[in-house]
């Protein structure tokens, strides 16, 4: 699968980013890169690759304490809020 740089531009878009042709075509080079990598690690055989994992979970312990931080400071770089809600943008098209 050939990524070209429109596929480039259009997940630029998605994640809100811009990117000129050189740029564009520079990642397209990268993404196609990473993909024959991926290409190369499905060919090998694993079968008999044992994995070796903890038989314990590690928690850390849920230990509440005061925010240090003031109420203002919090939500300065907030653009709109509702409430006591923040309100983001809709992202999902």
């Amino acid at each position: 699968m050939a990524i070209t740089k429109d596929d480039v531009k259009y997940i630029a878009k998605l994640a809100k980013l811009r990117f000129n042709n050189e740029e564009a075509e520079a990642f397209a080079g990268e993404f196609e890169n990473i993909l024959e990598q991926f290409k190369t690690l499905d060919k090998l055989n694993l079968d008999d690759v044992e994995i070796e994992r903890p038989n314990v979970s590690v928690l850390r312990k849920d230990i509440q304490k005061k925010c240090e931080i003031k109420q203002e400071e919090l939500y300065q770089n907030v653009k709109v809020m509702r409430d006591t809600a923040i309100e983001v943008p809709k992202i999902i098209e």
